[in-house]
């Protein structure tokens, strides 16, 4: 096998970025894979698969991704947004309401609040927004 540098760790990364973007979560995940095995501790390679997983409605993965991300990065919002839509997917109205909470009480952004039922009207829906810029 080829040795792998830092820079092909970043090419990988940016490629699941397009990938995600052009809808292919499961190809995403695969360069996801070598990414977080050879760095364990990126955060935002785990946030970006955690997606990848969501989008291929690997639910229970997603939700471990999800947690590991929250457990290094309480605060993270989107974290908290995503997971909601992941508990909310998966039947779990209770949890998925309070990571929606959470999430609307780091960043009130419109979209968190109205999920939180803290605005007007009711859920958006179960697509994630895009995750903010790293």
């Amino acid at each position: 096998m080829q040795e792998r540098s830092p820079e092909t760790y970043v090419i990988d990364y940016r490629a699941a970025e397009q990938l995600l973007d052009i809808r292919d979560p499961r190809g995403a995940i695969r360069l996801l894979d070598s990414v977080i095995a050879a760095h364990p501790e990126n955060t935002a390679a785990r946030l970006l698969r955690a997606r990848s997983y969501f989008l291929a409605a690997q639910l229970r993965p997603a939700e471990l991704e999800f947690q590991t991300v929250l457990e290094r990065e309480p605060d993270n919002a989107f974290a908290h947004f995503a997971l909601a839509r992941t508990f909310e997917r998966a039947g779990r109205p209770e949890e998925a309401q309070r990571h929606f909470r959470l999430a609307a009480a780091l960043e009130p952004r419109p979209d968190f609040l109205q999920a939180a039922r803290f605005g007007t009207g009711t859920d958006g829906g179960p697509d994630l927004p895009p995750a903010p810029a790293a």
